[in-house]
């Protein structure tokens, strides 16, 4: 499979290693200093885009592909007030286009159990909260992963009204906490205290591979479908 890479960060380059591992060939690696070799790629060029830039390139990538033909799976947060106009771009393109704010497999379990927690929780006597903590290079706080961690929260309890960056606080929101420290990968604690004791479950990244794999096995399963979709989809239909 013929791979664009579109940032070429330390995940780029993960993805790029898991990528070659499995067979596949990686047609260009675009990043801000050479955007304009993207250009000069034919429709037969590329058999799917993998996305993990910069919140601020995000969506005119995307954008491009889609226009393009170019069947392309995002993985880049910090962009997602366009989401709505991605969607639709895609529908009226016929294209495909996977997001998720975060593809490893284990923390997509990590979300079910989030949620299911979280109806468990419903009419008892806890506050939830969150803790994000990643690398010092991450631009976009909170994480992806904690805006979908708390909208599990939100959905599961259907208890709060939204989530707030701390410091902010405010009742009926869910707090999220975002550290940025040395190279960690990522780590996400939800948390529920009350007066007499704190339940707390824990997601922790040990290193981005987890993440690249993902990424790479939904950019395998994406050409030749027509659509918007995310790792729901992938898992429920991976043999």
């Amino acid at each position: 499979m013929k791979i664009l890479l579109l940032g070429y960060g330390k995940m780029g380059k993960t993805i790029e290693k898991i990528a070659i591992e499995r067979g596949h060939t990686i047609v260009a690696k675009i990043d801000l200093q050479n955007r304009a070799e993207m250009e000069e790629l034919g429709r037969e060029d590329v058999d799917v885009a993998i996305e993990f830039s910069a919140p601020e390139s995000a969506f005119e990538n995307i954008t491009y592909c889609l226009k393009k033909g170019w069947p392309i799976v995002s993985g880049t947060t910090g962009w997602l007030e366009h989401r709505t106009e991605i969607e639709q771009l895609c529908l009226d393109t016929k294209g495909a286009f996977f997001y998720a704010s975060n593809y490893s497999i284990g923390v997509n379990l990590f979300f079910r159990l989030n949620k299911q927690l979280a109806r468990l929780m419903k009419g008892q006597a806890y506050r939830s909260s969150m803790t994000e903590i990643h690398h010092i290079h991450k631009l976009d706080a909170p994480s992806g992963t904690a805006i979908t961690l708390a909208e599990g929260i939100m959905e599961g309890s259907g208890e709060q009204k939204g989530w707030k960056l701390a410091p902010e606080d405010e009742e009926g929101f869910i707090q999220i906490e975002a550290k940025r420290l040395g190279e960690v990968p990522g780590t996400h604690i939800v948390r529920y205290e009350s007066q007499v004791d704190t339940i707390e479950i824990t997601h922790t990244a040990h290193n981005r591979d987890g993440f690249a794999l993902g990424a790479v096995v939904s950019a395998e399963w994406l050409p030749g479908k027509a659509g918007v979709f995310g790792m729901n989809d992938l898992l429920e239909n991976l043999d």
